[in-house]
Formats: C-alpha cells, sequence, structure tokens
C-alpha cells in the first residue's frame, strides 16, 4: 500500500532582516506539514546547511513544501537546482502562494515551462554576449574601461601643470578625474618628454 505522502516545510528569511518566519511557520503548519526547516540566511545561495539538511534527508513520496517560491531561493537558476535535487530524492514540491504542485500533472507541466524559458533566457543572454563582443572587435574595441580622458586633454593636463599654470588639484577639478590621476598623467609626461606625447594616449 502507498503510504501517505509525509509533507515536510521549508521556511527561510535573509540575514538582517527585522521578520521572523513565524508567519511562514503557520502556513506551513496549517497546510498539515509534520516537520519545518527553519533558516536564517540569503536567499542568493542554494547551499544553505538547513536546505542542505532537509534535502539529504528526503523519501520517496516526501513533499517539501514553502510559502512563497523566494523563500526557496531567489535566483531562477538556484531554484531549478534545488528542484532538480528533491525530484532526484523522489519527492514532490509545493508552494503555497503561487499554487504550484509537482505531484500534479499540472504543476509537473508549470515547473517544466518555468525551465524552458530559464533556459531560453540564458541562451538569450549568452547570444547578446557574442554578438557584443563581435561588435567590439570589428570597431577595433577590444574590451576594458574606455578612457575618460583623450589624448588632447591628457596632454593639455600635463603640459599645465609642468609649466605651473594650473595644479594638479585644479586641473583634476576641471576634468573631472582623481589627483592620482592627474599625478600619473604628468609623470608619463615627465618621463617621455614632451616629443612623446603619444605615450599619453
Amino acid at each position: 500500500m502507498t503510504r501517505e505522502p509525509y509533507l515536510i516545510g521549508y521556511a527561510r528569511v535573509s540575514k538582517g532582516d527585522d521578520q521572523s518566519n513565524a508567519a511562514q511557520r503557520r502556513a506551513l503548519d496549517a497546510a498539515g506539514c509534520k516537520r519545518v526547516f527553519e533558516e536564517t540566511a540569503s536567499g542568493g545561495r542554494w547551499d544553505r546547511p538547513k536546505l542542505l539538511e532537509m534535502i539529504g534527508q528526503l523519501r520517496d513520496g516526501d513533499v517539501v513544501i514553502v510559502w512563497k517560491l523566494d523563500r526557496l531561493s531567489r535566483s531562477l537558476k538556484d531554484m531549478l537546482h534545488i528542484m532538480e535535487r528533491i525530484e532526484l530524492a523522489g519527492a514532490g514540491f509545493c508552494s503555497l502562494t503561487e499554487a504550484i504542485d509537482t505531484t500534479t500533472a499540472a504543476g509537473r507541466m508549470m515547473m517544466q515551462m518555468v525551465g524552458s524559458f530559464a533556459e531560453f533566457e540564458r541562451a538569450m543572454i549568452r547570444e547578446r554576449t557574442s554578438a557584443g563582443l563581435a561588435q567590439a572587435r570589428a570597431e577595433g574595441r577590444i574590451g576594458g574601461r574606455r578612457r575618460k580622458l583623450a589624448e588632447k586633454q591628457r596632454r593639455e593636463i600635463a603640459e599645465s601643470v609642468v609649466s605651473g599654470r594650473k595644479s594638479g588639484a585644479e586641473m583634476a577639478r576641471l576634468y573631472g578625474v582623481s589627483q592620482p590621476t592627474v599625478s600619473r598623467i604628468v609623470a608619463t609626461y615627465r618621463q617621455t618628454g614632451p616629443d612623446r606625447r603619444d605615450a599619453l594616449s
């Protein structure tokens, strides 16, 4: 005879929150959970102590219940990974707020759709990244932060400071850069000399 599903709750609040797990605990108890794993941890990681302890104790036919999906994880990628671990244990999953229940055909279809959309999003991000890099290479840009100052501006800074027309602090304020940046420009100018202006580009 098939045993009655053992309902296991998982409740989480983030570190530093003024909240507690009390409201989640009441909802999980009302849903019939026989045991509730409570945790205070960031939802940005899936390798949380209580979460891993719960997954390690799952048996075939158990059902994991959460108050909301984001209590399981704030990352779609991590949430799908956790769901896979739960499925591998032979357990089901239910979210009370979103009414997702993988013990039903409709619930399983919903999670498959979520997984498909997540994979599509990852593929689109990879495609946009590749296209951006290709465009940058075509335009002669090979990555890295774009220089804030043009060659002419750097030369003007160096010559003004070296000649004594302006101080380093004045040039820094004028061009909206830090004084250490001005010092480096002036040092390069002095090392290379005015005839090696390309060194300032």
